[in-house]
């Protein structure tokens, strides 16, 4: 009901600024046949030849205005669509740990509780408290994304083969995956000079969407290689849903989530590939989704420089 709704809304606007337009372009015609007539029939055609540049010029002008407006609207109203859209994945967010940590705490509460039942529930609450915590850590980020200045990065030199490897027991962990369901290939070697923070969250990100959108068994590989001197190609593939190539550039806008049943089944805010994409960007690199369309799978690669890109 809320899309119909939002396209409504949509059209509506988009309507009615054709229509304007399209009067607009039929008043000129009209009124140019019009003076063009009388300046025929004129003897001193100099004033008339003015009002018909002049005329022309502000119709014109009148239709630009009216396009760009109506452009506006649209992309405001559809920024609103994705506002609302993320409301309600965060209101989904919040309350099922919630309830699960509340579910949780009144069954500790009760008498008699078995040692066993007591740890079993105490790891759901851990559980439940990362998962909250990593949905907070990632709307955090996108809004400081959305006013950090470039260059502001904190600089050390980092293993990317330790790092994916922290990440890849992080993502284990909150899945449940087994061992070799997450297999890592990155050049021991490879040290990049980057902001380990950021780096971090760009490489828990695209592992724990590879997982989430994988069916179990997952199929996981994480690959790091050293494309030149100055560049360091890192790629997180997997064996899930996949993507439509049309929405390859799209999922990595803010708030946006493909519209289909297998993503929507998943947790998700529509943040972490915006985070991603924006981190990678401050690090100088860039970040490319590619996907053969639906239950083939996606590769994210990231290409990012060996030592940071020191502007002029």
């Amino acid at each position: 009901m809320r899309r119909r709704r939002i396209r409504s809304s949509i059209s509506i606007p988009i309507t009615l600024g054709a229509i304007t337009v399209l009067l607009s372009i039929a008043l000129l015609i009209g009124w140019s046949v019009l003076l063009g007539q009388k300046i025929m029939r004129s003897v001193d055609i100099a004033g008339d030849v003015w009002l018909l540049v002049l005329g022309a010029v502000s119709f014109v002008l009148i239709i630009v205005v009216l396009v760009l407006f109506v452009i506006s609207l649209a992309r405001g109203i559809i920024e609103v669509r994705k506002q609302d859209s993320f409301i309600d994945s965060v209101t989904h967010e919040l309350k099922s740990p919630l309830a699960s940590l509340q579910l949780c705490l009144e069954t500790l509460g009760r008498e008699g509780l078995e040692k066993e039942a007591t740890v079993k529930l105490r790891g759901m609450m851990l559980e439940d408290v990362d998962r909250l915590r990593a949905f907070i850590d990632d709307v955090l980020e996108a809004n400081r994304l959305s006013y950090a200045r470039p260059g502001m990065l904190n600089l050390s030199d980092v293993s990317l083969s330790q790092l994916a490897e922290r990440s890849a027991e992080v993502v284990r962990a909150r899945h449940k995956l087994e061992l070799d369901e997450v297999h890592i290939d990155v050049d021991p070697e490879i040290i990049v000079s980057t902001d380990r923070a950021a780096l971090e969250i760009v490489v828990n990100n695209l592992i724990d969407n590879a997982a989430k959108y994988s069916e179990r068994p997952a199929r996981v590989e994480i690959v790091g290689r050293r494309e030149s001197n100055k560049t360091v190609r890192f790629e997180v593939r997997d064996n899930g849903i996949g993507i439509d190539p049309k929405n390859l550039k799209r999922v990595f806008h803010r708030f946006y989530r493909v519209e289909d049943q297998d993503v929507r089944e998943r947790r998700g805010t529509g943040l972490g590939l915006f985070v991603v994409w924006a981190l990678v960007k401050q690090l100088g690199g860039k970040v490319q989704a590619l996907s053969a369309g639906r239950g083939q799978g996606t590769i994210m690669r990231v290409e990012l420089p060996v030592a940071p890109v020191v502007s002029g």
